[in-house]
């Protein structure tokens, strides 16, 4: 099986690493995978992992872009793909408006964020990060649609003994406790709680408490936390806050973590590394992973939402105390995060999974069946019409948000779309139609 994999971008972030890292795993299984993307620094990776690699034309770029879908069907014809895989809805859309239309070429969806795109096909086969987004896709209309829980490379992500030098690097002192976050400096998802993060171990240092924050990444919210550090530096006295940028292999980080704070794939590669993680979200969300917790975060993904702004600094600030003051349950704890990891999330067993969505895509069966009808076309592209031109007003009044589908309004909607599609009950769907799912549904 040819396997065309798309990520939407090539930044350093958990959607397209898992694109990149769940396409190495399959083609470990025996296909042959290719990796489409524009240019960016996770293609070193790509590289890395033996897989091959096709710079998408940096001609102007829109959101979709035809001149991607055009480029996708002479890549498709010319290496006879047998599965395109978009990662986000501009990659799938392009995927299913070029190879899917034009040449019949099966295609597949996957998407990681908190909602998905109201305007893409419900025909085509489709992959979400959360049983809970799962439920939504089914209950709004999605014919296929799979889980693959953000998978981890279990072997490349382990706990680690002694330095690996991450202390020394930035200054930070190797006696003191530390909490690391890696994620991108964003204001949709992240910001909130990365500022939170800062002002609360400023608190706690100020008042005493031995701890220290490295916040690892860089984005377009940097200044922002920045200005927030340099605030709870000088409340503490001293630099307890430390800003990294970006790195390109961040496992270090994680390794010298004595406490993590993340959401989505940077939580479950820190649970690989047998650290405690505190899960953050939005709205004021903090919740300590436990075994008690543990089959909430199962269900809705590795995030929350809450309605208390304010009190999410409280929150934080209790749970940090607890783990500060007990290294036995910070033990504990890792040691149950790293045992979840490796028997739910593994990327052989996330692998698995997605060979069957290919197949399922290939099945006989669906490829006699119509490409698309004409109203299901119409309706995606009066969706995306409809899209753009709110995108449109909300730039012109300052308000758009750059990670579209993850802000918290989107995520409402996504919930308030499910619920008034909803005719059946759909817990328990029909499996994908080639042979036993294994998961898939």
């Amino acid at each position: 099986m040819k396997v065309l994999v798309y990520p939407h971008t090539m930044e350093l972030g958990g959607s397209q690493l898992n694109a990149i890292e769940l396409g190495a795993a399959v083609a470990n299984r025996g296909h042959e995978v290719i990796i489409i993307s524009e240019d960016g620094p996770l293609v070193e990776l790509v590289h890395k992992l033996g897989l091959e690699h096709i710079r998408i034309d940096p001609r102007v770029r829109r959101r979709p872009s035809v001149h991607a879908a055009v480029q996708l069907v002479r890549l498709a014809s010319e290496r006879r793909i047998d599965v395109v895989h978009g990662h986000e809805w501009p990659p799938a859309l392009e995927a299913f408006g070029g190879p899917r239309l034009r040449l019949g070429v099966p295609v597949v969806f996957t998407v990681m964020g908190m909602a998905v795109a109201p305007f893409l096909p419900r025909t085509v086969p489709l992959v979400v990060g959360t049983a809970e987004i799962r439920r939504r896709c089914l209950a709004a209309g999605y014919t296929f649609a799979t889980l693959i829980e953000p998978p981890v490379d279990v072997r490349a992500n382990a706990p680690m003994s002694g330095p690996n030098g991450f202390h020394a690097e930035f200054g930070l002192d190797s006696t003191v406790p530390l909490v690391v976050v890696v994620c991108r400096l964003v204001p949709e998802l992240k910001l909130e709680g990365l500022l939170t993060a800062c002002d609360v171990v400023g608190r706690l240092a100020a008042g005493g408490a031995s701890l220290q924050l490295a916040v690892v990444g860089d984005g377009p919210a940097r200044q922002q936390v920045e200005e927030r550090a340099a605030m709870a530096n000088t409340a503490a006295g001293r630099r307890v806050v430390v800003l990294t940028g970006a790195k390109n292999d961040p496992r270090p980080a994680y390794a010298a973590a004595d406490v993590m704070l993340g959401m989505g794939g940077s939580a479950l590669r820190g649970l690989a590394f047998g650290k405690p993680l505190v899960v953050q979200g939005e709205g004021g969300f903090w919740q300590l992973l436990t075994p008690q917790s543990a089959p909430t975060f199962l269900d809705q993904g590795w995030y929350g939402l809450a309605d208390d702004v304010p009190g999410g600094a409280g929150r934080l600030a209790a749970i940090l105390a607890k783990l500060l003051a007990d290294p036995g349950l910070r033990l504990t704890l890792g040691r149950f995060g790293r045992q979840l990891v490796v028997e739910r999330f593994s990327l052989e067993r996330a692998a698995a999974v997605q060979e069957e969505v290919y197949l399922a895509a290939l099945d006989p069966a669906r490829s006699r069946r119509p490409v698309a009808t004409a109203a299901e076309v119409a309706r995606c592209g009066a969706g995306l019409l409809q899209y753009k031109i709110r995108r449109k007003w909300q730039r012109l009044c300052g308000t758009v948000a750059l990670d579209d589908f993850n802000s918290v309004e989107e995520q409402r909607r996504a919930a308030a779309r499910a619920l008034d599609h909803r005719t059946t009950k759909v817990d328990e769907p029909t499996p994908l139609p080639h042979r036993p799912a294994s998961g898939c549904g």
